[in-house]
């Protein structure tokens, strides 16, 4: 693995200004960058040319999505951005078909993808703390972020044939966005991110 895209999902919107993730953005950049590993990125508040980013994605190893989340949703910029590029990656690269075939159209559907061998790692940001998705009788009743607010996210790229990586979730980014916090945030994903690399290096 050395080639990685980095899509930064920072999208500016009424007092949303994406900064923490362009920060985010930059801490993985240096990482990556001190490893040997070659990287091209995209921010979601940038025009594009959906041909141009298929190919980045067939250029990439592995995605690395960085993103706030809305509502309980990715950024519109975000899913626009996925809607016009996998759909211009339909047999080019990104995905064939469903999967499945007229003959037996039960089974087999999420199998038509043509990333396989790629990985991919989502990290998100959110006012919410994490005690929300952790505690009895809080908001998101226990259920983590990747089988709650993710699980569709990841079918997505699961559905390309790419296969998931450990991702990293940011809690509290709003009300008790201490400096302090900040930096221990730096170190426990720079921490983080260097092992999943470290790991899939092991299995290349």
């Amino acid at each position: 693995m050395k080639n990685i895209f980095i899509i930064n999902g920072g999208q500016k919107f009424a007092h949303s200004g994406g900064a923490f993730n362009n920060t985010l953005n930059r801490w993985t950049i240096e990482t990556l960058q001190k490893n040997g590993y070659q990287v091209r990125g995209f921010n979601v508040n940038d025009e594009f040319n959906p041909k141009t980013e298929v190919e980045n994605f067939k250029w990439a190893d592995m995605i690395i999505y960085h993103m706030p989340i809305w509502w309980f949703q990715v950024p519109n910029r975000l899913k626009f951005y996925i809607d016009e590029v996998f759909t211009a990656g339909h047999e080019n690269g990104i995905y064939k078909n469903d999967g499945r075939s007229r003959q037996n159209p039960d089974v087999n559907y999420g199998t038509g993808g043509l990333m396989h061998g790629k990985k991919y790692m989502v990290n998100t940001t959110w006012n919410a703390p994490e005690t929300a998705f952790t505690l009895p009788g809080e908001f998101f009743d226990q259920v983590a972020v990747d089988d709650g607010i993710l699980f569709g996210f990841h079918k997505m790229n699961q559905f390309t044939g790419m296969e998931r990586l450990g991702g990293f979730h940011f809690h509290d980014l709003e009300k008790n966005a201490t400096s302090e916090r900040i930096e221990n945030y730096r170190k426990a994903y720079n921490e983080h991110l260097n092992k999943v690399l470290q790991l899939e290096n092991q299995f290349a």
